[in-house]
């Protein structure tokens, strides 16, 4: 046994999609039609393996009523939407219409569209018009890096006893660990990790997986 978790080549990343059950039709096709029209944000959508671990937490957690900070394309709510039951919900939070316009095309072609609820504007304003009781089985944040505390805050709370919390690039792709790395985003991370550290509300574990990934259970 290894008492670390291995540095994922691009080799060894590629073998672990290779013995995964295998993306399909449509979720490679959003992947490539991303790729082509957002070429600068590529880097915001998640991997492969991410959207398995979604769809499988989904399925494994019996979650029926989900929410996303950060929709984009629409990638990480199909993966999701995927692991609700048929009556399940997903309340998907963005602010751009150009990038949820394609992510409603693939909602569609997904068959997952009637799952979904889309509502634009900022995220933060979105969560504190809800109501303030637990109601969420799974929550997954994957925006501006600056905001993830709020949002951490405004979601734990409604989040249900044994619910679970999925909170992205948390590793800021190395930067976490270097001092002359001041940039807000990367502060933001390092301030987040702290703060769910901290949270007694919460137990978690930070995965490598990905650009890192926290999974936390409320308490």
């Amino acid at each position: 046994m290894t008492r670390f978790s291995e540095n994922l080549s691009p080799e060894l990343h590629a073998y672990v999609v290779a013995h995964s059950t295998p993306v399909d039709e449509v979720l490679a096709d959003l992947a490539a039609e991303t790729e082509r029209l957002f070429p600068e944000r590529t880097g915001m959508q998640i991997g492969p393996e991410q959207g398995l671990f979604l769809t499988l937490l989904a399925r494994l957690t019996g979650a029926r009523h989900a929410v996303e900070v950060g929709t984009f394309t629409g990638y990480s709510s199909i993966c999701t939407a995927r692991g609700l039951p048929a009556d399940g919900t997903l309340l998907a939070c963005d602010i751009s219409e150009e990038w949820t316009a394609v992510a409603r095309r693939y909602w569609k072609r997904a068959g997952v569209a009637d799952r979904i609820e889309l509502r634009l504007g900022p995220a933060i304003d979105t969560l504190r018009a809800l109501p303030a009781e637990p109601r969420f089985d799974l929550a997954f944040i994957d925006a501006d890096k600056e905001s993830y505390v709020d949002y951490w805050e405004e979601l734990v709370p409604r989040v249900r006893p044994g619910g679970v919390l999925l909170v992205d690039n948390v590793f800021s792709h190395g930067r976490v660990l270097d001092p002359a790395q001041t940039s807000p985003g990367v502060q933001g991370i390092r301030d987040f990790n702290a703060r769910a550290r901290a949270d007694d509300r919460v137990e978690l574990v930070m995965l490598p997986i990905g650009d890192g990934l926290t999974l936390a259970r409320r308490r």
